[in-house]
């Protein structure tokens, strides 16, 4: 963990490559764009791997997180989750649905959730962005000032949703995180 409370804790993560944490630089630059805005923010990671983005979220401050994972490894993500918070000690404010993702935000949605800030960062070759996006818009999930963290590909073309525009981008070699918002009708 970079900063906040749980700064210096090492954070266990998943065997294999099944999962693709996000590397440190990339990692360090994301929380220096939202530093402000994560006190007392309500936080949904998605696609969470070992969660290490929403740990780091709840480290600087955020109210509380809603990690989501249901990879091929979901049984051993959900494990080193719970490992990390407890070994953090930041599971009180900490929520971890094992189920699909979008299953996950019909479920959150349905119970009047909107979040400050939405990171997602599924699997770059299996075509979930722009599902998981338009469900992210369709359920009003993000709360007006709110705004969502896509990191993929910068070699693969993100589709922005109806009801979602582009902030920022912030471009590296092989990754890129694209920043979104709810267009103002939409909020």
């Amino acid at each position: 963990v970079i900063a906040g409370a749980a700064k210096g804790h090492n954070l266990q993560t998943i065997e294999g490559l099944a999962t693709r944490p996000t590397t440190d630089r990339i990692k360090e630059t994301l929380f220096n764009i939202i530093a402000f805005d994560l006190p007392e923010a309500s936080f949904l990671d998605l696609f969470s791997g070992s969660g290490a983005i929403g740990i780091e979220a709840l480290s600087r401050g955020a109210a509380e997180a809603v990690f989501v994972e249901n990879g091929k490894e979901a049984v051993s993500c959900q494990k080193v989750i719970q490992a990390n918070l407890m070994h953090t000690k930041l599971q009180g404010r900490a929520r971890l649905l094992q189920t699909d993702v979008l299953f996950a935000l019909d479920r959150l949605a349905a119970e009047g959730k909107k979040f400050d800030i939405i990171f997602m960062d599924p699997p770059y070759e299996a075509g979930l962005y722009t599902s998981v996006l338009e469900r992210i818009a369709e359920n009003g999930l993000l709360k007006a000032e709110g705004y969502l963290i896509a990191e993929g590909s910068s070699q693969i073309a993100l589709t922005i949703p109806k009801g979602m525009k582009i902030l920022r981008e912030k471009v590296y070699k092989t990754t890129t995180l694209t920043f979104l918002c709810a267009e103002e009708e939409n909020v």
